[in-house]
């Protein structure tokens, strides 16, 4: 991903400039992020912020490592959970990769990965109880999506030199493997590498709806205010991706596998009534279970079909359209907080040759900042801002700021040293020299997170933020499915359709590999 970083925009330094396309399209999400900002909530209601960051500072200085009962089995299981959901979801994407040019096939992977890991969880769960199940599958969906996309797009650019060159009569298998796959296998095992990672992000916040991961007791220490036992948990699952390198080596996942399908929480019975019960008759709006309780009437689908509408109406009025307008305000604002944010951590985090005063900072300090940046889940870092300054959209807006731009900042920083670009150290000489070359890269690498911050968008609303996971959440809470269902799909829409837009703004030629975390 970083070689095509700078191939797709690959220019001699000081050849371009920012008068063009790139200045009209950076003034253009800097004006609208800041006018989402205005009429934006940002008000801060929390009584004693300060108060509330001493305290939690404390806790940082003093972490409390042994306050946790089992700790070490949610440490596990927050491994587990992300092993078996981003496996079963390679096997599944694998598959479907393979048949991705279907437009049928596209669409339902797009639908798939469009929603977050959280919804399908709040949708299984409905299903599957607390089961482990309901965690595993809630990974599975969107990562098979996500694979299909990325694999398909993978194979697509192998080159198609060694295929012409196989001797005739050659079967079509090992065409197919010789000629594509054995090109892209390394960049296939990068994004498994990276999707793993995202994963166990992913798994750690399933334990806010109350999955046995370390997120579980990550909430009930925050909320209950023990900060040094929150912060010792938050310690040790940064040391864990941090270290995914040491302790993730590829001849150690078939056992890892094992001992995760061993270890996994025994799974619930689920009632085949109950199922088709939810399936034919909880997830239909009210009218239309009348109409089936009644018998199915023909004489009656008018009827049945004008309540229908009527309902969907209300729905959409009351609920998704001050949803998706909340999500749309709150996306934008943290789109634009996330560019200014790494531009000013790119001349930070860069290698040079003539050190000055920002690159006395030692390099480990550098890389910490960042891991902690992009290791810890927008999720919690918008449930510790919330406890610091109350519920508005300002936490939420901070916490997609700072996971996303220090993932940015540390993608294209990497990329830069990786490709020789340590140059004299200034701000005019990384203005001048290096900015010009890696911008379209990481614009296009902004846009395409500009989805992810989306997603996660509309489940901070779990948190109390009025997007469309507020009132998803509300829906499943109170038990009405059929609503919850409808919000859904409106939030599937609303992403593809943010992606759509955003692959237009930029040249052919200039994407990243899509990548969703």
């Amino acid at each position: 991903m970083n070689k095509q970083l700078f191939e797709s925009s690959s220019q001699p330094p000081g050849s371009w400039t920012f008068a063009g396309r790139w200045t009209r399209l950076t003034l253009a999400l800097w004006l609208l992020s800041a006018l989402a900002f205005l009429v934006a909530d940002t008000e801060v209601i929390a009584l004693e912020p300060w108060n509330e960051l001493r305290r939690m500072l404390a806790g940082l200085l003093a972490p409390d490592f042994f306050a946790t009962e089992q700790l070490l089995d949610a440490l596990w299981q927050t491994v587990s959970f992300a092993l078996l959901g981003v496996s079963g979801g390679l096997l599944l994407g694998s598959g479907l990769a393979l048949v991705y040019h279907h437009p049928l096939i596209a669409a339902a992977c797009a639908f798939v990965r469009a929603i977050h890991e959280l919804f399908w969880a709040l949708l299984f769960l409905q299903i599957f109880g607390l089961s482990p199940l309901t965690g595993v599958m809630a990974l599975i969906l969107p990562y098979a999506g996500t694979f299909a996309r990325v694999f398909h797009d993978m194979l697509c650019r192998a080159p198609r030199v060694t295929d012409s060159t196989l001797p005739a009569g050659v079967d079509g298998i090992s065409r197919y493997v010789f000629g594509k796959v054995v090109h892209v296998l390394p960049e296939m095992r990068a994004y498994v590498r990276y999707r793993f990672e995202c994963g166990l992000r992913s798994s750690a916040v399933l334990g806010f709806i109350g999955m046995p991961t370390l997120g579980f007791h990550l909430e009930s220490a925050f909320r209950q205010g023990h900060y040094p036992e929150g912060m010792a948990l938050l310690l040790l699952f940064v040391l864990l991706i941090g270290t995914i390198s040491l302790w993730c080596r590829r001849w150690l996942v078939p056992l890892y596998l094992l001992l995760a399908i061993y270890t996994l929480p025994p799974l619930a019975q689920v009632d085949g009534s109950l199922l088709w019960r939810f399936v034919s008759q909880d997830i239909w709006p009210a009218s239309v279970q009348q109409w089936l309780l009644a018998g199915a009437s023909l004489s009656q689908v008018p009827a049945a079909l004008w309540q229908t509408c009527d309902w969907l109406w209300r729905l959409l009025q009351q609920q998704a359209l001050p949803g998706i307008g909340s999500t749309l305000v709150l996306a934008l604002a943290a789109l634009g907080m996330t560019h200014v944010l790494v531009m000013l951590l790119l001349p930070w985090g860069r290698k040079t040759r003539e050190p000055r005063r920002w690159d006395r900072v030692p390099r480990a300090l550098r890389w910490l900042g960042l891991l902690l940046m992009r290791a810890i889940p927008e999720y919690v870092f918008a449930f510790v801002f919330m406890l610091l300054l109350g519920p508005s959209m300002l936490p939420a807006m901070l916490a997609l700021a700072l996971h996303n731009g220090g993932l940015i900042a540390f993608l294209t920083a990497r990329a830069v040293d990786r490709e020789g670009k340590a140059l004299p150290a200034g701000l005019d000489g990384f203005g001048y020299r290096i900015l010009p070359v890696i911008y379209p890269g990481f614009m296009a690498l902004l846009f395409y997170r500009f989805e992810v911050i989306l997603r996660e968008t509309a489940i901070l609303g779990m948190l109390g933020i009025a997007t469309l996971g507020f009132y998803i959440d509300s829906n499943f809470a109170e038990i009405r499915f059929a609503g919850a269902l409808v919000l859904m799909i409106c939030t599937a829409l609303l992403n593809i359709g943010v992606d759509i837009l955003a692959r237009r703004l930029l040249t052919p030629g200039r994407s990243l590999l899509p990548e969703r975390c």
